[in-house]
């Protein structure tokens, strides 16, 4: 390969790569000259310099000259001593293949790493270009790749599982992802499993935030701050509980967010393969908010207790299995939406509680209680045994009334 065209198939690289040609050549010279030093079997350190114009090569050997410094015992001047082969063209066209394949993989990383390292947070559509047992690749833009990983946690329990367990993705596929992490390719932390032939981009369709960021597309006034979404609580492909709130008196955060006949909250079920979305109104009163938190399931009231973080919910008998849900999945979600402990018993099983401060009662569904022992505990639960014919007591009870 002649001068000239090496320097010419360096700058089509550059610009096809997007990477500053100076650099690129910079770091050529630098990897050439270690690969000259190896070859020459020089005693000192070798030099390259590669004319910008030309792209004639030469190679220097660094001599030392004077004595070494006391305290390093490093030689802090050289002589550039001109070493170059007859035949220094051909020994760099043998190594530039690999060392410029090197090179512009590791620029291209560093630049994706400057352009995207603002964006974590950010919803971003790409396309699926391949999946592998372990993660899915995305083609985000011409030259800019993504990985969406799944891996086994089982078999690989320091890599991510980005992956909702319904969702399966084909070639050519548009999703819509969050980015969660890019890795810095000049970091002295931990390399990933393969980080070097892996994207720098990782991206997540698990986050909470990307029912977020796109809500934030579907509803204006999310976007436009006037309503807020306060709290996200997620189990990815089954089931999620976003609560909103409205900086505005005059305006439902909840309808907002759902629109007309569900048509905004409809797109990103969509989007999110039909996961449900339950969308709960926040509220500065802890008490209403656990009650907001566990619908649909009707609440009768709801007792908190701020020191230890317990929010204890009574629901009529017939919403019990609702307010639970499947395995738990309900009761689980408002707990993490709301940052308390919830505990739900049934009418039945509580009784009465006396009224207390900080409880919220539902009239509506409150049930008549006549016929049942009216002692209450000192805890302010009631008796569940019915009274004995002509008092108000039941018979464990009736003593202790009379004393």
């Amino acid at each position: 390969m002649a001068s000239s065209e090496l320097i010419e198939a360096l700058q089509m690289l550059a610009h096809e790569r997007k990477i500053d040609e100076f650099y690129l050549i910079e770091r050529l010279e630098a990897s050439l000259a270690k690969s000259y030093q190896h070859i020459l079997d020089l005693e000192w350190d070798a030099r390259v310099t590669i004319d910008r114009n030309s792209g004639k090569i030469y190679v220097y050997e660094l001599v030392p000259v004077g004595e070494p410094d006391e305290e390093t015992g490093e030689y802090t001047e050289f002589e550039e001593r001109d070493v170059t082969p007859h035949d220094v063209s051909r020994i760099a066209a043998q190594n530039a293949k690999s060392v410029i394949s090197t090179l512009v993989r590791e620029a291209g990383r560093q630049t994706i790493y400057e352009e995207f390292s603002k964006r974590v947070g950010d919803l971003v559509t790409g396309t699926v270009l391949q999946g592998t047992p372990d993660f899915t690749i995305i083609k985000i833009r011409d030259g800019v790749e993504a990985e969406l990983p799944h891996y086994d946690k089982t078999r690989y329990p320091n890599e991510r599982n980005e992956r909702p367990k319904n969702e399966r993705y084909r070639h050519n596929q548009r999703l819509k992802t969050l980015i969660i992490e890019v890795r810095n390719p000049n970091s002295e932390d931990v390399k990933a499993r393969g980080e070097q032939a892996r994207p720098s981009i990782v991206v997540s369709r698990t986050h909470p935030d990307l029912i977020r960021r796109l809500f934030e597309i579907e509803v204006p006034e999310i976007y436009d701050g006037v309503v807020e979404i306060k709290s996200i609580a997620r189990e990815p492909g089954a089931r999620s509980k976003v609560a909103v709130y409205s900086r505005e008196a005059n305006l439902d955060p909840v309808g907002a967010c759902v629109g007309p006949r569900g048509s905004r909250v409809r797109m990103v079920v969509e989007e999110l393969r039909n996961e449900r979305v339950d969308v709960i109104q926040w509220s500065e009163d802890p008490a209403v908010y656990v009650r907001n938190a566990l619908s649909p399931a009707r609440v009768s009231h709801v007792e908190i207790d701020e020191e230890t973080q317990y929010a204890t919910v009574v629901v009529p008998d017939d919403q019990l299995s609702l307010a639970i849900g499947k395995e738990g999945q309900n009761a689980r979600l408002a707990a993490r939406l709301t940052g308390w402990h919830i505990d739900i018993k049934s009418a039945s099983f509580a009784g009465s509680p006396a009224p207390v401060d900080n409880v919220l009662i539902d009239e509506d569904v409150a049930e008549d209680e006549d016929g049942l022992c009216e002692y209450v505990s000192p805890d302010g639960v009631r008796c569940r045994n019915h009274a004995r014919p002509g008092s108000h007591f039941c018979g464990i009870h009736a003593s202790q009334s009379e004393e």
